[in-house]
């Protein structure tokens, strides 16, 4: 059952250009990746593209077999992140498979990231040449945007003050705030469990929750999404069409996701002036360098997740400096219009 959200239609209708839509599931079925596959050979063939781009692990699996089938000259494919690094056995095996086959079909490979470029030769996905565009991420970040001046221009001066009175928190709390799919591969456990800890130990951190929860691919354990949704140190908020004024009403974004291509969170976080908490894992590591603009940690770990919160709330004047050196370091490296001329230089 495919639902249509209009989403595509309003992007073609923004950008000025003609889009087919073409239903396809994002976890693996047979006969409907089949109709899909179809579907996009006889649309290649009819539309003769000089290049077909493709990224998702799912959507480009398909759109490499069906391009060269239809024997489209270029075939690139941007990976943005490498789903099996979170399977095991022989859904990962699986997983694995697919990627050598996106990577085989696939006239150029482009990895999103350098982690992301490392593990693709490691794990013996492909032997083509890899290279990473500009310094990676598929977009950029527009720093216009996301940035304090636009947020203050558009919703008023104290923005920051009147959403966090209208989000309930104190000058006294310390918010993180999290962005994205609430789901156990984004490290939403470990976080939950650190709330926990804090509502009774420690009440004066907060997290401002943005996003939604999936209870079908990857649902949290142990109670933690009714915590999530009622705890009184947690601002469940729900998704949102624009995120900048959670942003500027929190304090530091934690992000302890276990895998990743090339997170936009922690960009967009970053261009807003936000210091922030990630995972050593692909993509975040290369945005966050510790001491400098966040902190890094290990993924999985509950203690030391806990532990760099609390310091984080305890060092204001080092979390002040990070926040500094935050925008200037995205602004230099990822602005969205050098990635997009980038492109269209490999283009």
């Amino acid at each position: 059952f495919f639902r249509d959200t209009g989403r595509l239609a309003a992007v073609g209708l923004r950008e000025g250009v003609r889009v087919i839509d073409v239903p396809m599931h994002r976890e693996i079925s047979l006969r409907a990746d089949i109709a899909c596959l179809v579907r996009l050979y006889r649309i290649f063939r009819r539309e003769r593209p000089f290049i077909v781009h493709s990224n998702t692990p799912k959507g480009s699996l398909l759109a490499m077999v069906a391009a060269k089938f239809a024997r489209v000259p270029h075939r690139l494919y941007t990976v943005t992140g490498l789903r099996y690094q979170g399977a095991t056995g022989l859904f990962r095996a699986i997983l694995m498979t697919m990627e050598r086959v996106s990577c085989f079909c696939a006239t150029k490979v482009i990895p999103e990231g350098n982690g992301v470029k490392a593990a693709l030769y490691a794990d013996h996905i492909t032997k083509k040449t890899l290279q990473v565009i500009l310094n990676g991420n598929i977009n950029g970040i527009d720093t216009t945007y996301f940035s304090p001046e636009a947020v203050k221009k558009e919703w008023g001066e104290n923005v920051r003050a009147e959403f966090r009175r209208s989000l309930g928190l104190t000058e006294n709390d310390f918010a993180f705030i999290f962005i994205g799919r609430i789901v156990g591969d984004k490290g939403m456990n470990e976080l939950a469990m650190c709330m926990r800890y804090f509502q009774e130990k420690e009440p004066r951190i907060k997290l401002i929750l943005v996003g939604s929860f999936e209870t079908e691919l990857d649902p949290l354990s142990n109670g933690n999404e009714h915590f999530l949704k009622t705890s009184p140190n947690v601002v469940f908020v729900g998704r949102q069409s624009d995120v900048r004024p959670y942003l500027i009403a929190s304090d530091a974004l934690c992000f302890p996701s276990y895998r990743e291509g090339f997170p936009n969170v922690v960009l967009q976080a970053g261009a807003m002036g936000l210091a922030s908490i990630v995972t050593d894992i692909n993509g975040c590591n290369e945005i966050i360098i510790g001491y400098k603009n966040g902190m890094v940690i290990p993924p999985h770990n509950v203690e030391i997740l806990r532990e760099m919160m609390e310091w984080f709330m305890h060092h204001s004047s080092e979390i002040t400096v990070f926040s500094q050196y935050a925008r200037g370091m995205i602004i230099s490296r990822y602005e969205q219009k050098e990635v997009w001329k980038a492109l269209l230089e490999e283009y």
